[in-house]
């Protein structure tokens, strides 16, 4: 009995096989055209990635939204506080006729411009997070309170209180109506 060369066979085999794939890539047809994604699917994935990329950019729209709430906030009873008590310690020397009158009257001047700029600061450095109502709400606080430091420096013994009372009772107002739309803590 003669056994097979293993080499030999083993040779024939891969030229077989050589032979057999150069055969049939020589008779395939070539597909002509242009490669196009399935339309059904690239809508599809569109629309899921931009519902994604919307609801990422409303969380972070929310998140900042509730920062710069609660900063703004947080600060604003003890910032416009400092102004009213400023504020009615000049009154009370005012109408006690106290020696430290001007002290006082300049004290709450210059704190309640001072509680204007810094409730000013926060909702700029909030860069438009807040909601409209309540910057609008902060907006007239500082306002107020700036008119309050202004008629509060111009008083004297002699000038009219009526201006002075007008600007008070609008920082009043200005001020409840931001405490009333703050969250409550």
């Amino acid at each position: 009995m003669k056994v097979l060369d293993q080499r030999g066979f083993g040779l024939v085999c891969a030229a077989a096989a050589v032979v057999t794939g150069l055969t049939v890539a020589g008779c395939a047809d070539r597909v002509e055209g242009t490669a196009t994604p399935n339309a059904a699917e690239l809508s599809s994935y569109k629309t899921e990635a931009a519902v994604s990329s919307a609801a990422a950019t409303s969380s972070r729209r929310v998140a900042a939204q509730a920062q710069a709430i609660g900063e703004n906030c947080a600060q604003f009873p003890t910032t416009s506080g400092l102004g009213v008590k400023a504020y009615n310690d000049f009154v009370d020397a005012h109408d006690s006729n106290a020696p430290d009158y001007a002290a006082k009257r300049d004290a709450a001047s210059t704190t309640l411009d001072e509680a204007a700029t810094k409730v000013e600061t926060g909702v700029t450095a909030a860069a438009g997070a807040l909601p409209e109502d309540l910057a609008a709400k902060f907006a007239e606080y500082v306002t107020a309170a700036r008119q309050l430091a202004g008629e509060t420096r111009k008083m004297s013994y002699t000038a009219q209180v009526g201006p002075l009372n007008e600007a008070s009772k609008r920082v009043n107002d200005a001020r409840n109506a931001v405490r009333e739309a703050c969250p409550k803590r």
